[in-house]
């Protein structure tokens, strides 16, 4: 039973896991109503809209707020709420899932996600880091990972595919990547340090999965204060497809083709990539990212 009665905003994507998820939304702000929460729901026929409607009901003041949805849903909480001190909610029931999953929150299991959140609201919210990119005059908040190599070519041609639905249209995107993919030239920065080199996959984390599972920097902290910088020096298509399998377990950590770096702020130069966070799209390198931390309260 939760301890005392808040008043929340519930970020509902209909969307959320392909459609499959689409009655958990109307379930999370049901359930916190009987735990005599002041809930309001936010539900809009897409992302944009629903963004902006989640600005304006949060202008208003509220005691937390919700998502319904996965990493997307996520990155739309961690961007309105980052540095405010006001804690975000999660219930997973989207595709990813890997904040949830860093967070030790039930990923594919949204009842069960619905429980530990009304058991959550009892507790003072755990605070956590959060990393900000710089891009451009852009300014985006993650919560997990930024992909800028072949992860992040994977997630641009993923999106412009409009089948199969689901994860498995991750892997088919790289699968086809994989055939004429090449390693890329890159300027990275670490805290200063400059160092130029070619790699297959350069990507900044907070947290240690991506693309729902894939476990990139199994050791990486939610609350160190530092990035952890995950790079895979060049390959031939065969090993990378090696490696992969091992990435998903977490596995790959002494791969000799592996590298981690750790700092504070990092800049990402290459040509001909396109930067993710938390599977959002955030346009072409370069990318300045830093960590800031404690800068998010999350009901755990």
């Amino acid at each position: 039973m939760s301890s005392a009665p808040r008043r929340l905003l519930v970020a509902i994507n209909p969307a959320a896991s392909f459609g499959r998820n689409r009655a958990v939304g109307q379930a999370v702000a049901d359930r916190l109503a009987r735990e005599g929460h002041e809930v309001t729901a936010l539900r809009e026929d897409n992302f944009e809209l629903l963004r902006r409607s989640a600005e304006s009901a949060f202008a208003l003041g509220t005691d937390g707020v919700v998502v319904v949805g996965g990493d997307g849903m996520v990155s739309l909480g961690v961007n309105l709420l980052a540095g405010t001190g006001v804690p975000l909610g999660i219930v997973a029931a989207g595709t990813g899932n890997d904040l949830a999953r860093g967070l030790g929150l039930p990923f594919d299991d949204p009842a069960a996600a619905i429980e530990a959140l009304v058991e959550a609201l009892g507790r003072p919210p755990r605070v956590i880091d959060a990393g900000l990119i710089r891009h451009g005059e852009l300014r985006t908040w993650f919560a997990s990972v930024v992909s800028a190599g072949f992860d992040a070519v994977v997630n641009e041609r993923a999106n412009g595919m409009t089948r199969p639905k689901g994860p498995r249209r991750y892997t088919l995107a790289m699968v086809r990547e994989l055939v004429t993919f090449r390693p890329r030239s890159y300027v990275i920065t670490v805290d200063g340090v400059r160092r130029e080199q070619r790699a297959m996959l350069v990507s900044v984390a907070n947290n240690s999965s991506i693309g729902g599972g894939m476990r990139i920097v199994p050791h990486a902290d939610l609350g160190d204060g530092l990035l952890d910088v995950f790079i895979v020096h060049p390959l031939s298509r065969a090993r990378l497809v090696a490696v992969f399998p091992k990435v998903f377990a977490g596995r790959h950590a002494d791969h000799p083709a592996v590298e981690f770096l750790t700092g504070r702020e990092v800049r990402i130069e290459a040509d001909d990539i396109v930067a993710y966070a938390d599977g959002e799209r955030i346009g072409q390198l370069p990318v300045d990212v830093e960590i800031v931390s404690g800068a998010l309260a999350v009901f755990v």
